[in-house]
């Protein structure tokens, strides 16, 4: 090739260089301050090289951290299919690093542990019972701290916090974790964050299974709460009674256990 054909070429590529050492300023100062408004993320731990490969760290300091977790996620799925759960918890751990304002990743990393390991762990006969047990726990223990690690990023963010919930909710039938006073305080926690009133009454209904008068009254007093704004449904029908009953109501006060419940197109009520 001669001259005339590369001198052209070589001015082209200086002269890209030079663009973009004049616009690394620019842009550093423009991505730190949307990181200061947290209106993006902050850049990938170098930590992250060896797991996504040369490649795939570039892509993410390029600004492709969305396409690359979406990768990560497809690969997480692949793996689930191949009951691959260690890979799994690499891949999804992948995923939150490089989205970890997604709240459906630390969701779905959760559950892959909290229930699909737990479970399969559990049903496994090739496994002795014991180790069975002990990694079902471990699997359960695992999904918990996946959400709290995501909730260090949205704090409060209801999703994350219903799904706490869930894992201790000792109505589950999945029943992973069963502690009713943590279900009901992430419950709660879940509702005053935006959560909708459902979760507010199931976190009523663990806490009136404790015999302790403040878990009864605040127990009473959300479900008299939803009574007295026209919405009532079976479990409130069975449980306002007991409570009245537990603390002493008077008469004049307690609830009408025959009024019917709500009606499609007023309050309809699940559970």
């Amino acid at each position: 090739m001669n001259r005339a054909l590369r001198s052209p070429r070589l001015l082209g590529v200086l002269l890209f260089l030079m663009m973009g050492i004049v616009k690394l300023p620019l842009e550093n100062h423009l991505s730190h301050s949307l990181r200061d408004q947290k209106l993006i993320p902050n850049p990938p731990a170098l930590s992250l090289r060896d797991s996504l490969g040369q490649m795939g760290f570039a892509a993410t300091l390029g600004g492709l951290r969305s396409l690359v977790a979406s990768i990560t996620y497809l690969q997480a799925y692949v793996a689930f299919e191949r009951v691959e759960w260690g890979k799994v918890d690499s891949l999804m751990t992948l995923t939150t690093l490089l989205q970890p304002l997604e709240p459906s990743y630390w969701d779905e990393a959760s559950w892959h542990m909290a229930y699909n390991a737990a479970s399969n762990y559990l049903n496994d006969e090739k496994i002795r019972a014991a180790l069975r047990q002990k990694l079902f726990r471990d699997h359960v223990q695992r999904g918990i701290n996946i959400l709290n690690e995501g909730l260090k990023f949205l704090p409060n963010h209801p999703r994350l916090l219903i799904k706490l919930g869930d894992i201790y909710n000792t109505e589950s039938p999945a029943r992973r974790s069963p502690d009713g006073r943590k279900a009901a305080e992430y419950y709660l926690a879940a509702h005053a964050n935006g959560a909708q009133g459902f979760y507010e009454r199931i976190a009523a209904y663990e806490l009136a299974k404790f015999e302790d008068r403040p878990s009864q009254q605040q127990a009473y007093d959300i479900l008299k709460r939803y009574y007295d704004q026209d919405t009532f449904n079976p479990t409130m029908r069975r449980l306002l009674p007991e409570l009245e009953e537990k603390l002493q109501i008077p008469a004049i006060q307690r609830i009408d256990p025959q009024r019917p419940f709500s009606q499609p197109g007023r309050r309809t009520l699940r559970r």
